[in-house]
Parts: C-alpha cells; sequence; structure tokens
C-alpha cells in the first residue's frame, strides 16, 4: 500500500480524463493529491458528479477542466464564470457517456482473497472499471473488508493509499422551512404501507422521509440514502419486506451522511448497484407502488418541470428524475410526484412559462405538491391541468398566473 504522497504523474497523462465517486465517496485523499500535482501532469479533464470537497474549486481550473452532470455543492460558486461545464444528460445515460482514461475509487479493505468493495457509490463507476486504462484505489478502514457494491480485485489496482477512516462529510442541512413541513404532511397522506420509495436529495426529501416514520413494510429504492433512511430502519418503518425484487433489503446507488450511516449501510442495510439498476425503468415498474419524489427549481401550469437552471445559472441537473416518475408511472399503484415550495424569495415557482429548459416532461408528471395542496395532473387536459396546477401556487400570484393562462400562453410553453 501506497502513502498520500503517491506521485500520480507516473499514472495520469496529459490530455487524460479522469473520474471519481461523487459527494461521500470521493477518495478525496487521492483528489486532493491530484490538483496537488495537476501542473506537473499537465492538462486534464475531471468528471466529479456532486463535488463536497476542497478538491474542487476554481483556484484548480487554471489547468484542470471540471465536468459534471449537476451545477450543486461546490459547483454552486463556480457556475458563473467559465470554470464548471455542465454535462446536459439523463443520470441513467451517464455510464454510455463517460469513457473516462483514469477512475479514482473509494473502497472497503480487502478481504482474505484480495476484493475490495466500492465503497459509498456504485452508480457509473462499476461502468468504468473494466474499461479505463488506469484505477487507483483509497481504502477506508471504517468499513467492513470487501463491503460495498461492484468488487474490484487488488490485482487491477494500479496503487492502492490509505485513507485512514475519514470519510468526505455533507454539508449540514439547511433548517426546514413551514413550507417544506406542510409539504412532508402532504406526502405523508399520498403515501400507503408496503410502498417502495425514492426520493432526491435535501432538506425537503429528507423532511418527507421523516414524516413517513409512522408507516409500515417501506421499502427503498433509490438513487441515494441518507440518515433519514436509517431513521426509518430503526423505527421499523422500512422493511423492505413487501418489494417483489430485492426483498429485505434497501437498494440504492449512493450512500450520503454520517459516518454511522456509512458503516450501518456496509454491513449489509444497503445493496448498493450501478445506475443501470437503479434507474432502470422496467425495474422501476416492477416495484408495487412505487413512489418517486423528487423536487425542481419550477413547474409550468402544464406540468412542465425546469430543474436545472435560475436566473440563468446551473444550479441543479437533469439528473435522475425522469427515470425515476417514468418508473412510477407504470408501476402498480405507483405516484410520479414533483414536490416544492410554491414560491422562492417571494417569487413564484409555479409559473406561466418555464425561465429555463424542459428537464423533465409534463407526459412523466403526475403528481404536483405544494404547501398549498396536491395537483393530480393525470388523465388531465391542458386546460384542467391549469386549473389544477392554480390551486398549489401561492394565493399571491395565482390572479396572475390565471392571466396567463386565459391568455392561452401556458398551451405553447417550451
Amino acid at each position: 500500500m501506497t502513502g498520500p504522497s503517491l506521485d500520480l504523474s507516473r499514472h495520469v497523462r496529459a490530455g487524460d480524463t479522469v473520474m471519481w465517486g461523487q459527494a461521500c465517496a470521493e477518495p478525496a485523499v487521492l483528489t486532493r493529491e491530484l490538483m496537488r500535482q495537476r501542473h506537473a501532469i499537465g492538462p486534464i479533464t475531471c468528471f466529479t458528479g456532486l463535488p463536497l470537497s476542497d478538491s474542487v474549486s476554481a483556484e484548480f481550473a487554471d489547468i484542470v477542466t471540471f465536468v459534471s452532470y449537476c451545477g450543486g455543492g461546490r459547483y454552486a460558486s463556480m457556475v458563473e464564470g467559465e470554470t464548471f461545464h455542465a454535462l446536459v444528460t439523463r443520470y441513467s445515460d451517464l455510464p454510455d457517456v463517460l469513457d473516462p482514461d483514469v477512475v479514482l475509487v473509494l473502497v472497503s479493505p480487502a478481504d482474505d482473497d484480495g476484493w475490495h468493495g466500492l465503497a459509498m457509490a456504485d452508480e457509473y463507476l462499476s461502468a468504468s472499471l473494466d474499461t479505463a486504462r488506469v484505477v487507483i484505489a483509497q481504502v477506508c478502514d471504517r468499513l467492513p473488508a470487501g463491503s460495498g457494491g461492484t468488487r474490484i480485485h487488488t490485482s487491477r489496482l494500479a496503487a492502492v493509499v490509505d485513507g485512514g477512516d475519514g470519510l468526505v462529510s455533507p454539508p449540514p442541512a439547511r433548517e426546514p422551512s413551514a413550507a417544506d413541513r406542510a409539504i412532508a404532511r402532504q406526502v405523508h397522506d399520498l403515501v400507503e404501507d408496503g410502498s417502495t420509495i425514492q426520493v432526491g436529495l435535501g432538506a425537503l426529501p429528507d423532511l418527507i422521509l421523516s414524516a413517513l416514520a409512522d408507516h409500515a413494510d417501506l421499502g427503498i429504492h433509490s438513487g441515494v440514502v441518507t440518515d433519514s433512511v436509517l431513521a426509518l430502519v430503526r423505527c421499523g418503518a422500512v422493511t423492505n419486506a413487501r418489494k417483489r425484487r430485492d426483498r429485505g433489503v434497501s437498494v440504492a446507488g449512493m450512500v450520503l451522511g454520517s459516518p454511522e450511516l456509512a458503516e450501518f449501510a456496509h454491513h449489509g442495510f444497503v445493496a448498493l448497484r450501478p445506475t443501470s439498476y437503479t434507474h432502470d425503468r422496467e425495474v422501476l415498474a416492477s416495484l408495487p407502488r412505487f413512489v418517486a419524489v423528487n423536487s425542481a427549481l419550477e413547474v409550468d401550469l402544464t406540468g412542465q418541470v425546469n430543474a436545472e437552471t435560475a436566473g440563468g445559472r446551473y444550479l441543479g441537473a437533469v439528473g435522475g428524475a425522469g427515470d425515476f416518475l417514468a418508473g412510477a408511472r407504470l408501476s402498480r399503484g405507483g405516484l410520479p410526484i414533483v414536490a416544492l415550495p410554491s414560491t422562492a424569495r417571494g417569487r413564484s415557482r409555479i409559473v406561466s412559462s418555464l425561465d429555463g429548459p424542459v428537464s423533465t416532461s409534463r407526459s412523466e408528471v403526475g403528481l404536483v405538491v405544494t404547501e398549498w395542496g396536491v395537483a393530480d395532473l393525470r388523465g388531465l387536459t391542458l386546460r384542467q391541468r391549469q386549473r389544477a396546477m392554480l390551486g398549489v401556487a401561492h394565493p399571491d400570484h395565482r390572479e396572475e398566473l390565471q392571466r396567463a393562462a386565459l391568455s392561452g400562453r401556458p398551451e405553447g410553453a417550451r
């Protein structure tokens, strides 16, 4: 095992594309060393996913081109400059789109036969392990030997560094608002016992999960699991007992949360799976009562969703919402839900015409939930959708939105 002072210029070449796990799956010892040695290596492109560590910074863009599918995390301070490049693609397409030369992975310690497990995330990483020219690993001693998702043998690794027991920590969650709490209550009332749940990232999704603590036999099949899922397991609400596939186990692509969650997950609480499985529409459709809860920056009066840009800044992502919502729509008893507060900084997030792109088409959106209620758009005409959406808009903005609806503008919205 090599120390953190590994000479990466022996493995990474000028012009290479380097990829690593996102969020808590980032091998930060390696990525920080990569940034420190960037001038010795030469110009490189780094695909980072959602970055939470200080390895992503405008300071390093003097020679590093940063690419991501999202504008969150450390990119929030970079999106206005020329140092962040958005890859506009569905999350489920990432394994086919990405073709890295070098992959940096966080792994659990090797078992007795020399096999490591991908730690904290599988996602799009495992698809590149066979094709990348170089794979370098950072070992997380906190996790059980050989645990995790896809396994990789020591013989496949060009180098291994000891990362100790440290993991990248997520930022503190913001305090939920009154609107968030009202939305969580609305979603709570929609979810039946025995449902399988998918939620996105953030304070609102965590609050929605917390609100389900009085439910029974819930299952988890999601892109991510957080400490809120762990709390539901401990109170008995999540058992995965009624899932038709992966019965008895939560399925996710990534673990994002506390060290306690990481250890618990890697002891068998979570089955880490690749994106080709977690976001597969046929897999999702096969789960009865699959409830997909995703958010948005804005939704227009016909149900079109913009989850990417606000005020001309790329803040979100196309992400996996389209896949999850489509899966929920096809699931027997499923619920494709988009949940968002009706306003932000005094501006309506229910709009007559989107200020950004259509990230998810209106045909995939079933229910829109705000603090003012639930707009069930399934089976409605455009005019009926407009009326339903007006009912979940903030009262201060309904009159203006209604005038726009009567003018016919939403019918021709992008």
